[in-house]
């Protein structure tokens, strides 16, 4: 850490707790709209992957292995659309995550929200979309604050 760079979570520890507070009730309601922490995990790399967050990258990687993710699907998971190992669920909560974290204007919300109600209930898509919306702060804080790999040993 450098004095342009601080670590936001450390230099602001209260506000950092309040997202994490958040974050847990979003992980409860997720859970409770039936949503399983495989697929939280999935959305957490998928987002984190464009991002560029190797902060998040190196805690949702083994996240998602213990939540039962085989290794395959985190191989292959910037080409999810062309990947058939992942079902209409998965596809509808990667859909929903790239277009709520690459903004395109041109993206039809009404229509990514019709496909994704074909197999999604309503809980789950507003679980899905908080569980986007916070690990794009969670990665925005780690690029802002230059953390580093967890578990990395220094070359």
């Amino acid at each position: 850490m450098n004095a342009n760079r601080p670590y936001v979570d450390k230099t602001h520890p209260e506000v950092y707790k309040a997202l994490a507070q958040t974050a847990t009730a979003s992980r409860k309601a997720a859970r409770a709209a039936g949503l399983g922490d495989g697929l939280i995990e999935l959305i957490n790399m998928r987002v984190s992957q464009i991002n560029g967050c190797r902060t998040c990258l190196s805690i949702h990687a083994p996240a998602a292995r213990k939540a039962g993710i085989d290794q395959l699907k985190l191989d292959v998971l910037p080409s999810w659309r062309e990947a058939e190992i992942f079902d209409d669920s998965e596809k509808s909560a990667l859909l929903i995550a790239e277009t709520l974290t690459i903004l395109d204007k041109s993206a039809d919300r009404d229509e990514i929200a019709a496909e994704a109600g074909q197999h999604l209930s309503t809980e789950q898509i507003s679980a899905i979309e908080w569980t986007v919306t916070l690990i794009n702060a969670f990665n925005r804080i780690s690029i802002a604050s230059n953390h580093p790999v967890v578990g990395a040993k220094a070359v």
